[in-house]
């Protein structure tokens, strides 16, 4: 594997840790990246839980969902969310699918999912709802075929996410990071939304809001200080996975510093 793809696939297993220390996934849910060379391939892990997600675990798929190598391991069902939405929106970089608790509010409602601070934002002026019956009647809920896949992708359409009725919601990003800052402040919008309309009356952000606030989150500056601030989290918890060394061995996990200084004070004694 070459090495910048390594360091990228490394980065999907800490985008899928990092969704699921902050409390967007739990058990469930996924991150994907379309390929970095090939656009008409994506990335996805195995069926895992995304705070295990490895880089090891990652596999490539074609836009149909197919994977191009034949696996041993179990496959993500819901893995047509993918690749539908990459087939339909070539500026996609990355989905996330969740089940979020701060979302499924939304999503068991049908209430409107707006922006009501400046971190917002970034779910757009509206958020699409959609409704498997309308098109499926009757379903488990999961979106398991192609046909059921596209048609959430044309509910997406051109929105950074979409509700999925009484399932979750699936984000889109233009690359993983900006995915992940999305993904994780959408859900703060929903609480800070439950909770206002507590308090008060709730309003929106203006159009005018939405727009000035939404571009200056698109700054790498703005996103790499929260990516920053996540891994360093995650670093803390010493749940980082492990790097991809040569010859597709493991390279041996740092240690926290804390750890670190209470082995050498073991040592001393």
């Amino acid at each position: 594997m070459p090495h910048d793809l390594a360091a990228l696939y490394h980065e999907l297993a800490v985008a899928n840790r990092i969704c699921a220390h902050e409390g967007v996934l739990d058990a469930f849910g996924h991150v994907s990246m379309r390929h970095p060379s090939d656009p008409s391939r994506y990335v996805l892990s195995r069926s895992r839980a995304p705070e295990l997600v490895e880089p090891g675990d990652l596999l490539e798929f074609t836009l149909d969902s197919e994977p191009v190598t034949p696996p041993a391991a179990a496959l993500y069902s819901e893995r047509v969310i993918h690749g539908e939405i990459y087939k339909a929106r070539p500026d996609v970089m990355a989905v996330c699918h969740h089940h979020s608790p701060a979302v499924l509010s939304y999503c068991i409602t049908g209430e409107p999912l707006v922006p009501v601070y400046h971190l917002g934002a970034v779910i757009g002026p509206d958020v699409p709802f959609w409704d498997q019956r309308d098109e499926f009647g009757d379903t488990n809920l999961l979106v398991r075929t192609a046909d059921e896949g596209a048609s959430l992708a044309r509910a997406l359409g051109s929105h950074p996410m979409v509700l999925m009725r009484r399932h979750g919601a699936t984000v889109v990003g233009g690359n993983l990071r900006e995915l992940v800052f999305r993904t994780i402040y959408s859900c703060r919008n929903a609480e800070y939304q439950t909770q206002a309309k507590v308090v008060g009356a709730l309003t929106s952000l203006s159009p005018g809001e939405i727009a000035m606030a939404g571009a200056l989150q698109q700054q790498p500056n703005t996103v790499s200080r929260a990516w920053e601030y996540w891994v360093m989290r995650l670093d803390r918890r010493g749940a980082m996975p492990p790097r991809v060394a040569a010859r597709g061995r493991a390279a041996p996990r740092k240690r926290p510093a804390a750890k670190k200084a209470a082995t050498r004070r073991g040592r001393q004694r």
